[in-house]
């Protein structure tokens, strides 16, 4: 989902740049619109750097040179259309008098007229200001036309009065953002197996084999999907990962202990997302002691481990089941023959070679194939927006699924 934040030109402008960092860990993609008075307080480049998306600063771009054409001037219609909220923080008392008067002068004030999404608006400034009969007035009015008001705090302010004004802490206007949103939990009522991290097979009690999982893009889904109203099982492999909020989760080890957790809790689920990296060989011996060094060559045989993916995805009946391929060439190839053998919904699939997509990274840049037929490439992302992302394209193919069972039932 799609997050405009504006920031206005106050002291607290500053802090803005850490509640895109929040939003972001939120799974929103968060564009920035500042004022004129904000860039006194802080730069574009700082929120451009942060939320890697372009930051307007203008109505009409540059009017002096190349910028001013018609895509500047109509800008703000399509950041309009393609928001989902806009939040403004902190809002200072000249931008809720403009918003509740309607004026507009910047792309702000104009955006706001040419929105229909909700709005959430966080204000910061001096306790007299605020406590003003015509700022009261005009939240109030604000309030009335269905606008989220997170109050500021009380406490010392940068004027060296004490009082309410302190822009309100990010995690309450993150929360208040998420409340406006709960509209979308459009996964209320699933349950969602999620499936986690790397799994380590023994050689021996001081060896194992492993691969380089973090855990960080099951982990990413777990909690996307927890907040869009779903009640998450999450199985994972050995990783140092907090549980998400509202998540179940189960830790295993081996693959095989991954395989029975699994099995054990698929029945009741609606959605399998099974983002493990899980060992496909084990070791055939696992030696009691220690392998020892010595100068002759050591040989280990190996045996298949069972596919959780095609196993689960064989008698699926209605569930939606998400695999995974990380490839380090022909990736569509390989994902479309994947998608294919194993019998899964969608496979989301990525080079992991490539800079910013392979293991233990905060981003990853993944292509999804649906068995639709539909190849959905996206840019790279942070592993809480490709969560997001992930979760849209279950969504749409369950809504196919449900529209396919309702035209076979009434014999159309």
């Amino acid at each position: 989902m799609r997050i405009t934040l504006g920031v206005t030109g106050g002291v607290a402008a500053y802090k803005a740049a850490e509640l895109v960092r929040l939003l972001q860990q939120d799974g929103f993609t968060v564009q920035v619109v500042m004022t004129r008075g904000a860039r006194e307080f802080i730069t574009p480049l700082t929120f451009a750097a942060l939320s890697g998306q372009k930051v307007i600063t203008d109505l009409f771009g540059d009017s002096s040179g190349s910028d001013a054409n018609l895509e500047s001037a109509i800008e703000h219609i399509a950041v309009a259309q393609r928001t989902d909220l806009l939040l403004v923080a902190p809002a200072t008392a000249d931008i809720l008098a403009k918003f509740a008067r309607g004026i507009a002068d910047d792309f702000l004030t104009t955006l706001y007229l040419a929105s229909t999404a909700p709005v959430v608006m966080a204000p910061a400034m001096n306790v007299n200001m605020w406590n003003h009969a015509a700022t009261q007035e005009n939240v109030a009015r604000l309030r009335a036309r269905g606008v989220t008001i997170v109050d500021p705090a009380e406490g010392y302010l940068a004027c060296g009065m004490t009082g309410a004004g302190r822009l309100a802490g990010q995690a309450e206007i993150v929360a208040a953002v998420r409340e406006v949103l709960k509209a979308d939990r459009d996964l209320a009522g699933e349950t969602v197996l999620v499936t986690a991290g790397p799994t380590c097979e023994d050689l021996d009690p001081v060896r194992y084999l492993t691969n380089r999982s973090s855990g960080k893009m099951g982990f990413a889904v777990a909690e996307a999907a927890a907040r869009r109203g779903a009640k998450v099982i999450l199985v994972s492999g050995p990783v140092s990962l907090e549980t998400p909020a509202g998540v179940e989760r189960i830790d295993v080890r081996t693959a095989k202990e991954m395989y029975f957790a699994v099995l054990d809790r698929v029945g009741g689920v609606s959605i399998a997302v099974l983002a493990a990296a899980v060992a496909d060989y084990r070791p055939v011996e696992q030696h009691a002691e220690k392998i020892k060094k010595s100068d002759a060559a050591l040989t280990i045989s190996l045996e298949p481990t069972t596919d959780i993916l095609a196993d689960i995805a064989k008698n699926k009946g209605q569930k939606i089941v998400v695999g995974f391929a990380a490839e380090t060439e022909r990736v569509a190839e390989n994902a479309r023959k994947k998608l294919s053998a194993k019998n899964a919904d969608l496979i989301v699939a990525n080079d992991v070679t490539a800079e910013g997509a392979g293991f233990d990274q905060d981003t990853n840049i993944v292509t999804l194939f649906s068995r639709d037929g539909r190849d959905l490439a996206l840019p790279k992302l942070n592993k809480s927006e490709v969560a997001q992302r992930i979760l849209d394209e279950v969504v749409r193919l369950r809504g196919l699924l449900h529209e396919t069972t309702s035209v076979k039932r009434s014999g159309a």
